[in-house]
């Protein structure tokens, strides 16, 4: 008897053991009593009635990334394409997200496949292409307000790749080929403009340079000549000043000498002896040479005596 109180006992202890439960950080238990809703656990200790109520679901409430194989789409213009799309959501009522729909994660799925489908379909291949933020934005909203009876937040939708047709792939690579090609004639074109532009401002610089060169060598050479003929005509005046000088200094020395008439009179007869020898026609001898002949020829006279 005392070993079925202790096995009944140990029974009991280890079924309360067991139905403890702690429902850790970032997770929700939702639980069912006798099949209905009863209530959602979260975080801490909790203690589960054996037999009445039972884990109905386990939910996690961190954000999930779920992402979806890529969809066929077809743009306005009959282009068809494959988007793959990323999804990130979080679970916000555990309660609606257990009971609100079978496999949610597949109705997230389609449901973003049939939205994606509507959008690209009012929209042209070039404008898809460009439209990335625009596309998810409407995608993000439609798909929160069609989730949030599911108890699902949807926080960001993005679209991962756009795959066109290999065909429509060649004409963009053409295009941008063609694209580039032309930048670069552009490019070209404009360099070669500006160094054409550059060597006329070289060429126009260096003729001024030139032009202002032969300018002021020639104002050197005009400044040179014109110090040379300045300096030419102070040395000729320089050299009359010292004739004159020293014909003044003569005619002083004489004065201070005090020549007596002899002296006189042969000056007076070498100055008429040079404009004998001059080219005038007529002479004019002045009275006072009669003398000074008269004087010439008795010194001739006591000379010749003298010899005799």
């Amino acid at each position: 008897m005392p070993y079925i109180i202790i096995g009944v006992s140990l029974f009991i202890v280890l079924v309360i053991v067991a139905n403890i439960k702690i429902v850790p950080q970032s997770q929700a238990y939702v639980i069912q009593r006798l099949g209905v809703y009863h209530a959602t656990w979260q975080t801490g200790i909790h203690f589960k009635i054996p037999l009445i109520e039972k884990i109905a679901k386990v939910v996690s409430l961190k954000e999930q990334v779920v992402d979806f194989a890529p969809q066929a789409v077809i743009t306005k213009d009959n282009v068809t394409m494959q988007i793959d799309t990323v999804v990130f959501y979080a679970i916000t009522d555990p309660k609606l997200y257990t009971y609100g729909v079978e496999r949610p994660v597949s109705a997230i799925e389609n449901l973003t496949a049939t939205t994606l489908r509507n959008i690209i379909g009012e929209m042209e291949l070039d404008h898809t292409l460009t439209s990335r933020d625009t596309i998810n934005s409407k995608i993000r909203v439609i798909l929160d307000e069609a989730t949030d009876p599911w108890g699902i937040k949807v926080n960001r939708v993005e679209l991962k790749n756009i795959i066109p047709p290999h065909e429509i792939q060649d004409a963009m690579e053409k295009q941008m080929k063609a694209e580039r090609q032309r930048r670069e004639s552009i490019l070209r074109a404009e360099g070669e403009k500006a160094s054409k532009i550059l060597v006329a401002e070289g060429l126009k610089e260096s003729q001024i340079l030139a032009a202002q060169g032969e300018k002021e060598a020639a104002i050197l050479r005009a400044e040179a000549i014109k110090e040379a003929k300045i300096r030419e005509a102070e040395g000729e005046a320089e050299a009359i000043r010292q004739v004159q000088k020293a014909k003044a200094e003569a005619i002083s020395l004489i004065n201070d000498a005090d020549p007596g008439e002899g002296y006189l009179t042969i000056q007076k007869l070498d100055a008429f002896a040079k404009a004998a020898d001059g080219n005038a026609t007529k002479i004019i001898i002045p009275s006072e040479i009669q003398g000074v002949a008269g004087l010439a020829k008795a010194v001739v006279e006591t000379v010749s005596e003298e010899k005799k």
